[in-house]
């Protein structure tokens, strides 16, 4: 793509934009420093045999050559470095150097681009991204503008406000998508274009209702919700679901709050679609365990205050049918992190105090986590089970155990 409105050391100039393959291909790159630190991951994944020739480099870039992503030749430029090169990068802060590497490239007629001045050089650099297999390119003659460009043509790709996405070719199947803590700007990248694409949701009320708005009318929306002492659809319902939709021909999208794998039954949708040669995809989400802690300021782990963090299932509790070992927790010095435990923490406090956790340990519950409603009610493990009742607190809601409680005040 290109723009009507150039830089002006590039007014008049058209690019004639094409899409270099360089698998395999000599490519070299002048100059280490930060230019190249930002060109250099798009080359390493084209594949090109690359060779950076500078004296000294970033951090970063030294760390691509000794993972044998690069041969860094530690020199400057020379004469002659050109030779049966496809294609090369100018990215010094000394014009004499720029100005030699172009006249090389010039007699030896490889193309060559310059960071320091776009009108000297013989290519371009776009601003470019990626997106579901498609690379969008933009050349307008002034970097600012081209990546702002490429920004808003990638934002309306990924969100499925372009109408390209109309012209998808996705097949039947399922989409185990995690959609996030509830927020929905937490859900993935990848998570909302396979939304975008979906024919059927099959929906949990803890995905971020917010994204179900932005679907287009003809997608049918499930509600698979389990609701605590309420309404309730089976997990086989659910698997069953799933598999019929997806043998009618219809893509799928199961969409589940936090991650699919943590505490959301996703490896028992997996299974069950699998067993019927149905094809799925898994994409995975911000889990509540460490979101929702994060959101309401505390951190899971602090250096020099824990150095594990545990995520414990409360919807069973101790005296149950619980596979938790308790007594082992109790002895544990590190942070707890209870999902679906509000009706339960009386009871897990009481076994966590019965095996020595000291009864001051800091607690806070974070109901409706990252949402608008989020509320953070703060107590001691001596006076949660207490607090929950007093305050109301309902589901859902994350419990949070250990001294990070109050490690940022």
């Amino acid at each position: 793509m290109t723009a009507p409105h150039p830089h002006p050391s590039t007014q008049g100039l058209t690019p004639y934009p094409v899409g270099l393959l360089l698998a395999g291909r000599r490519v070299v790159v002048i100059g280490g420093g930060q230019v190249a630190q930002r060109r250099l991951p798009a080359l390493i994944a084209a594949g090109a045999d690359l060779h950076l020739i500078a004296p000294a480099t970033t951090p970063a870039v030294s760390a691509m050559a000794d993972a044998g992503e690069l041969t860094w030749h530690q020199r400057p430029y020379a004469d002659g470095d050109l030779a049966d090169t496809w294609y090369v990068l100018v990215a010094t802060d000394d014009p004499d150097v720029n100005t030699a590497v172009s006249a090389e490239a010039e007699r030896l007629r490889v193309f060559c681009s310059r960071s320091d001045d776009a009108s000297a050089a013989t290519a371009w650099t776009p601003a470019s991204g990626h997106d579901a297999g498609a690379t969008v390119a933009v050349l307008t003659g002034d970097p600012r503008h081209s990546a702002a460009l490429r920004d808003s043509i990638l934002a309306g790709l990924r969100d499925g406000s372009l109408a390209a996405r109309q012209y998808r070719a996705r097949g039947a199947g399922v989409a185990l998508v995690g959609g996030g803590p509830g927020d929905p700007d937490l859900i993935t990248v990848r998570g909302r274009r396979l939304l975008a694409d979906a024919d059927v949701v099959v929906a949990d009320r803890l995905a971020p209702r917010e994204l179900l708005a932005e679907l287009p009318p003809h997608v049918e929306v499930i509600d698979a919700s389990k609701i605590p002492y309420g309404r309730y659809m089976a997990q086989e319902a659910i698997n069953q679901t799933l598999i019929d939709h997806a043998k009618a021909g219809k893509f799928v999208v199961r969409l589940k709050g936090g991650d699919p794998y943590v505490f959301g039954r996703g490896g028992e949708e997996l299974l069950a679609c699998l067993d019927a040669g149905v094809p799925v995809t898994v994409v995975p989400g911000i889990s509540s365990s460490i979101s929702v802690p994060a959101a309401a300021g505390i951190p899971v782990t602090h250096r020099g205050l824990t150095h594990e963090f545990t995520v414990i299932s409360g919807h069973v509790g101790p005296g149950e049918r619980s596979l938790t070992n308790w007594q082992a927790v109790a002895g544990m010095t590190g942070t707890l992190v209870l999902l679906m435990a509000v009706d339960k923490i009386a009871a897990i406090a009481a076994e966590l105090l019965k095996h020595g956790r000291p009864a001051d340990t800091p607690v806070a519950v974070v109901q409706e986590g990252t949402t608008s409603a989020q509320r953070r009610i703060d107590a001691t493990l001596a006076t949660i089970g207490d607090t929950v009742l007093t305050e109301g607190i309902k589901p859902p809601a994350v419990i949070v155990i250990g001294d990070v409680v109050d490690v940022l005040g």
